[in-house]
């Protein structure tokens, strides 16, 4: 058999080089595939240029809810105590503040709204236990008025909710409470000047 010259032995060196490389890397692919599964991403429904402010919760521990806080349903024994927020440094513009929380990490496909409200009046820096008057209390995913803690399913991966808290340019949505809380969501997106988030963890 003859000898292979120098130059074809390289080429055929890089040519396996590449196809174990290739084999590798499509076999890395496949195992974050398979891990990930499942795993959708979900649009925050904020504007690009929307201005930044600050909120923090009280509630929240290195991150995670207080047993308070969690859900008292779908077998969760928690308080359902709605989080309290606090933020500063909203536009002057502001006219009104919303407040969600949104699970983006619950197994829906297109995660979980597990509180909406708005109507907040513009003088507001902090919300309680309870919406001050004027407030809509909006209709979470489950159906319900009001807040819904967290609860995400037995053994499945940590979720990862989004408390935001909103600064519009209206002094009201319009809307009725019963209003499904993505419609809610795409009605506010016209309207955000600026925007607060917090993220907390939950996992069973």
């Amino acid at each position: 058999m003859p000898r292979l010259s120098r130059t074809a032995a390289l080429l055929l060196s890089a040519t396996a080089t590449l196809t174990l490389l290739c084999a590798a890397d499509s076999s890395a692919q496949v195992r974050e595939t398979v891990r990930d599964f499942g795993r959708v991403s979900v649009r925050s429904g904020i504007p690009a240029d929307a201005g930044r402010f600050t909120v923090t919760s009280p509630d929240l521990v290195n991150g995670t809810f207080p047993q308070a806080n969690w859900a008292n349903s779908f077998g969760c024994e928690g308080g359902n105590r709605p989080l309290r927020l606090e933020w500063r440094g909203a536009p002057a513009g502001t006219r009104s503040f919303a407040v969600t929380m949104f699970d983006q990490d619950a197994p829906t496909g297109s995660g979980f709204w597990h509180w909406v409200s708005w109507d907040l009046p513009a003088t507001a820096t902090a919300l309680g236990d309870t919406l001050p008057p004027g407030a809509v209390s909006g209709t979470e995913d489950a159906g319900l008025a009001g807040y819904l803690g967290p609860c995400p399913p037995v053994g499945d991966r940590p979720h990862r909710y989004r408390i935001t808290v909103y600064a519009l340019d209206a002094p009201s949505l319009a809307l009725p409470a019963g209003t499904p809380p993505a419609v809610t969501a795409f009605t506010m997106g016209g309207h955000v000047l600026a925007y607060g988030q917090t993220m907390a963890v939950a996992a069973r």
